[in-house]
């Protein structure tokens, strides 16, 4: 049966209504009458059970292409030493054959030559297999976040065990050294152990330079980090991420489920707090290809790798600086306050993912907030407290003391003092009362100003003297006994019941008898004195 735009291609049903009737004995001469085919497709229907699918079986002809087969070639082979993104595509390769060949052939005839070669050329795969407590890697992801102040992307670093395809993932404010350290020493901790070897592309923050092969120049702080938990340091090789592919999923699998939607958060604490719970709840499911659950197989890999040591490692990037005359450290494009007595020394500045601390010598001196920003100045108004007492102007003229938030009450006592002493003598005052803070806490100093609010101890001396009897009164709260250790141990004897028998048995018949009897009473007053004493 011809159709409008010619023959119609046979279905798969047409070639079962073809067998049917040819199998109830209706010749083929009557099956292509009545079912409207030739006799021709009514005998290729009876040799096979379905239509064959189409293919090409003979080459197509492309004269004005075999000329220039030569220089696709050598482009293509070219491209296998050039970047990835560097590469030429089938319409760029079109562009040169006709500006530099004088190509006079059609783009499709190019585009399916350029397909067949690189197909020949396509680089094939064997799965990746590991032992137990082997292999871990560990890769960054992003995500977008609702936090109160808008959306926002936020690196997540996840760590995947190869084996038993358990997983960790912690949201961090950046991908530098100090967050990279905070994010494993965290992953190693959840896990409870540690793997053998540990892998990572290769970047800059933790692979400093790329030298031959597989070998790397390590970023001292994660050389030291590898060190601590005796996990050997293994990398990819450069654009080779499918050396890595369980963390590769693990990214997208972050990003299209645990992600999707946008999830909602109010700090990073509390989005870590939702991601734990995700790598938690994940270990119920069974990945792909295997018959236990995630779950059960980390129990495995557990027992199979490295414990961890017994202390744990310090997170930080560590640099020396110099205090200068304003009492600060320089780091990372901010400067920091530190206290007075540590002025023009040279210190150790170690900047952890959230916070900075100042060490001189083996102590902490000064610990701040981490900033991210530039040109932030972060001081801390109990470190110039030593300057009040020879420039107490400097309560009104900086911004370290100004922007002090202290309890009201502090107000009302600068007010107090000035009114009574007058301005400048009532600062130097305050000024005193707030030194105390650099031995007292707030919190002791606010009720020291409460109980000398009368006019003959509204003076920083009396408040001082206050302030001191409080620490000694809660250090002697602290040293009291407890009520076990108060009350002593009281041991009251048993009473001799058999005198009372022998007092019955005998009656007062003998001295003896009388003798027991007054002995067994005087016991008896005893015993009862002792426990009404007790």
């Amino acid at each position: 049966m011809l159709v409008k735009g010619g023959p119609r291609m046979l279905t798969v049903e047409d070639y079962g209504a073809i067998r049917r009737a040819h199998r109830d004995g209706v010749s083929i001469r009557e099956i292509a009458r009545t079912l409207h085919h030739s006799r021709r497709k009514v005998r290729e229907a009876l040799q096979e059970s379905e239509p064959r699918k189409y293919s090409r079986r003979k080459a197509i002809s492309a004269p004005k292409l075999d000329p220039v087969k030569a220089v696709i070639d050598e482009i293509l082979a070219a491209d296998e030493q050039a970047p990835p993104k560097q590469r030429h595509e089938a319409t760029q390769i079109f562009r040169r054959l006709v500006a530099e060949h004088g190509y006079r052939g059609g783009y499709d005839q190019v585009r399916r030559y350029v397909a067949r070669t690189r197909r020949r050329h396509r680089e094939t795969f064997l799965p990746l297999v590991a032992s137990p407590g082997q292999r871990a890697e560990a890769d960054f992801g992003h995500i977008w976040v609702d936090f109160p102040d808008g959306r926002r992307q936020v690196p997540v670093l996840l760590v995947t065990w190869a084996w038993s395809y358990a997983v960790f993932a912690v949201a961090l404010p950046t991908e530098r050294t100090e967050a990279v350290l905070e994010g494993l020493v965290q992953a190693l901790e959840f896990f409870g152990c540690v793997p053998r070897e540990l892998w990572w592309d290769n970047p800059t923050t933790v692979a400093v330079e790329l030298l031959r092969g597989r070998q790397r120049k390590l970023n001292e702080r994660y050389a030291a980090l590898a060190s601590h938990y005796r996990f050997e340091p293994l990398f990819c090789l450069p654009a080779r991420g499918n050396e890595k592919p369980h963390v590769e999923n693990r990214v997208k699998h972050l990003e299209r489920r645990w992600a999707t939607p946008v999830p909602r958060a109010h700090d990073l604490a509390e989005l870590n707090g939702w991601l734990r719970t995700c790598c938690l709840a994940d270990r119920q499911r069974n990945a792909r290809g295997q018959n236990e659950s995630i779950g059960a197989r980390w129990e495995q890999e557990r027992l199979a790798a490295v414990a961890l040591p017994p202390h744990r490692f310090d997170p930080c990037i560590a640099q020396p600086a110099q205090v200068d005359k304003y009492q600060m450290v320089a780091f990372d494009g901010n400067r920091y306050s530190v206290p007075r007595p540590f002025a023009f020394q040279t210190v150790t500045v170690k900047g952890y993912v959230d916070r900075v601390v100042v060490v001189a010598g083996a102590a902490v001196v000064a610990e701040h907030r981490r900033s991210y920003a530039r040109g932030e100045q972060l001081l801390e108004p109990r470190h110039y407290l030593a300057i009040l007492s020879r420039k107490p102007a400097y309560l009104d003229h900086t911004a370290v003391f100004r922007n002090w938030r202290l309890p009201p009450r502090f107000d009302e006592l600068r007010s107090q003092l000035e009114s009574r002493y007058g301005r400048q003598a009532g600062a130097r005052q305050y000024a005193r009362v707030l030194q105390l803070l650099g031995e007292h806490p707030v919190e002791r100093l606010e009720r020291a100003i409460e109980q000398c609010r009368g006019p003959d101890c509204l003076q920083a001396e009396a408040i001082a003297r206050c302030a001191e009897r409080m620490r000694a009164a809660e250090i002697d709260c602290t040293a009291l006994p407890t009520e076990s250790e108060r009350v002593p141990a009281v041991h009251v004897p048993r009473p001799d019941l058999c005198r009372f028998d022998l007092l019955l048995s005998l009656g007062d018949k003998n001295d003896e008898c009388h003798q027991s009897t007054a002995a067994a009473q005087k016991q008896l007053e005893t015993t009862a004195a002792a426990g009404h004493e007790c």
